[in-house]
């Protein structure tokens, strides 16, 4: 399905609130001025409130993106999508993309 390309600057969130950010940023294409993120690097998880084990399984620490565009690649890679799927390590647990650019949509 078509969905706006996800850029640095996007609000993606671990489900228990933490904060995630691209481990490399894709700068050949840009949106909105920040450079995308395509598929394989991990994203890095900050802040999760899930209590580490015993109270726990967490916290969320990293995130790897399982689906992307299927049409839209750069450097050889598919770029990443609003409703690309993504898995949490240890938690297994989704991110949750909240806000991202409306200008440019792939699929």
């Amino acid at each position: 399905m078509p969905g706006f390309l996800l850029h640095v600057g996007a609000t993606v969130l671990c489900s228990h609130g933490g904060q995630t950010q691209p481990t490399v940023p894709n700068p050949r294409v840009t949106v909105s001025g920040q450079p995308t993120v395509a598929l394989g690097p991990p994203w890095m998880v900050a802040g999760c409130a899930l209590p580490p084990p015993t109270a726990g399984n967490g916290p969320c620490v990293t995130a790897s993106f399982v689906s992307s565009a299927t049409r839209v690649t750069s450097n050889g890679m598919p770029l990443l999508l609003l409703d690309s799927q993504a898995v949490c390590a240890p938690t297994g647990t989704p991110l949750i993309v909240t806000v991202t650019q409306t200008r440019v949509v792939g699929q």
